[in-house]
């Protein structure tokens, strides 16, 4: 009875254990197929972002065609989407279920979270390196960049953990639109770079009011003189370009410090007198400038063609638009001849999926999309340049560039925000990458909007509100006071049920044995 007892749980633990150990590998880990094989048909997902822009959808679906052209065993599906967001909780959604798409257009913050399953991003320096199918490989059918034609510093943003997880797509940073007229009016003239106390000098030089309470500046009763679209980029650069904390790449939370303490402050006082807001209370700052209602407007060069009295693209009527100069800078610094600002855009990463052949032939549609047909009409939509060294010296790129202000689809403000990002490529910067990065940028941008909103309501924002924000938005990104212990737990992966079996089954294992044993002692005992 004692040894069939035994024998029964010693079976049970074993299979416990194969299944533990099937849970908790995940996807299998990538391996580098020898050659691609062409004989089979394959099917990829794309998701994407085209920001309802159809034109941008529809290079999306020329690239397709163009490369099932090259490729016709590879049948690509595109799904859009109009918001980054949605395709991060949708990929989160499907990595349980391994219906992950093949590839995605994403940001390294989200793939950090992906990273959290076993195996679900593939790590592509493999990949990358291949002499026959990597960047520039000898067996692509189209003429992609090497590794040496991506810019490096875009390069280097899609790597986590010292391994490349993406390659970037496009790339766009924020600038600063001025209505130059109303800059004139006020008695100044817009310096190459501006100042963070020049705009708020000026922003609050035009609040002055007449006497029918029109503002004097523009003649309306309605004036927001700098509105910022993106309060957590505000908050980043502004640390950043002071040289104070924000986190470490292991990824200890380090915001809530002195420097941010004043900075708000500073918010809050010209939050208070109506000189500052954001888009979050406000709206779009593009429509406030369009209309004349704003003198300094930041967003991101990749929104250039919504800014200005002749933007191709507006919200707002043609009766409420005004003519003014319009005239575009890099964000606002605390040191002119220190400018930073941050590096933004699309990358592409590839998932993991249990046949390898797919993963390689997902590999060369990723690859594709940095081919210079795609690089330069996708450019050529919003204020982005192209990654690529090769696309950027193209003649075609160069020929669009010169075009500038000839017509809507050369916009001029559009080509300048573009070229400002051209001439700025070595002064941009990235935020560190890593479970809870994503959380923690949101945080950045709550504080912002939590103290102008405050302010602009007419509470008392002095260092103690501030420190029970600081309190507030720990608490609702999950951020511990003591560091990266929320961002740690967040990047622990759960046992799964199968593992916590095996865990019962031992524990259970342990104490039947031990009874069996006490039992035979006992027998033993008494006879």
């Amino acid at each position: 009875m004692r040894k069939k007892i035994v024998c029964m749980f010693l079976a049970l633990i074993s299979a416990a254990m194969l299944a533990g150990c099937h849970g908790s590998k995940g996807m299998p880990e990538f391996g580098m197929p020898e050659t691609f094989d062409d004989s089979r048909t394959y099917n990829i997902t794309f998701w994407a972002k085209n920001d309802t822009n159809k034109v941008q959808s529809d290079i999306y679906k020329k690239a397709i065609a163009d490369f099932t052209a090259l490729y016709p065993n590879i049948n690509v599906n595109l799904r859009l989407y109009t918001d980054y967001g949605k395709i991060y909780n949708d990929v989160i959604t499907n990595i349980s279920t391994h219906t992950t798409p093949n590839v995605c257009i994403t940001y390294p913050d989200h793939i950090a979270t992906y990273m959290r399953g076993i195996n679900v991003v593939v790590p592509l320096d493999e990949l990358a390196a291949s002499p026959a199918y990597g960047l520039g490989g000898s067996d692509l059918r189209f003429d992609g960049p090497g590794s040496e034609e991506i810019i490096p510093e875009f390069l280097k943003e899609c790597r986590l953990d010292d391994k490349l997880y993406a390659l970037p797509f496009m790339r766009s940073t924020e600038a600063l639109y001025i209505n130059e007229d109303m800059v004139k009016d006020l008695g100044y003239e817009v310096p190459d770079v501006v100042t963070w106390d020049f705009v708020w000098d000026l922003s609050e030089k035009a609040m002055k009011k007449n006497a029918d309470q029109t503002f004097a500046i523009n003649g309306q009763k309605v004036l927001i003189p700098f509105i910022y679209k993106s309060t957590d980029n505000m908050m980043i650069s502004q640390l950043r370009q002071l040289n104070a904390p924000y986190s470490t790449a292991e990824g200890d939370i380090e915001i809530f410090n002195d420097t941010t303490t004043d900075l708000l402050m500073t918010v809050a006082d010209h939050a208070r007198t109506g000189a500052f807001s954001t888009f979050k209370i406000s709206s779009y700052p593009g429509n406030f400038l369009n209309a004349g209602q704003c003198i300094f407007a930041i967003d991101s060069t990749a929104g250039a063609t919504w800014m200005g009295s002749d933007a191709p693209l507006s919200d707002i009527a043609e009766e409420n638009k005004r003519s003014f100069t319009t005239v575009v800078r890099p964000i606002p610094q605390f040191d002119p001849d220190d400018p930073k600002m941050i590096s933004q855009g699309p990358s592409v990463c590839v998932f993991n999926k249990e046949d390898p052949q797919e993963v390689l032939a997902s590999w060369l549609f990723a690859q594709f999309l940095l081919t210079n047909d795609v690089q330069v009409a996708y450019s050529e939509t919003e204020g982005y340049i192209p990654v690529t060294k090769k696309a950027q010296d193209s003649e075609e790129y160069k020929e669009y560039l010169s075009l500038s202000g000839t017509d809507s689809d050369h916009y001029d403000i559009k080509i300048d925000a573009a070229t400002l990002l051209l001439d700025h490529m070595s002064d941009t910067f990235t935020t560190p990458v890593f479970s809870g990065s994503a959380s923690l940028r949101d945080a950045a941008g709550a504080l912002i909007e939590n103290v102008a909103k405050a302010s602009r309501r007419g509470m008392t924002v002095d260092e103690a509100y501030i420190a029970k924000t600081y309190e507030d938005v720990r608490s609702l990104y999950k951020l511990d006071a003591a560091g990266s212990l929320a961002a740690k737990k967040d990047n622990a992966q759960p046992l799964p049920f199968a593992s916590k079996l095996l865990i019962v089954c031992l524990i259970v294992t342990w104490i039947v044995m031990g009874a069996v044993y006490a039992y035979s002692r006992f027998r033993k005992a008494k006879s």
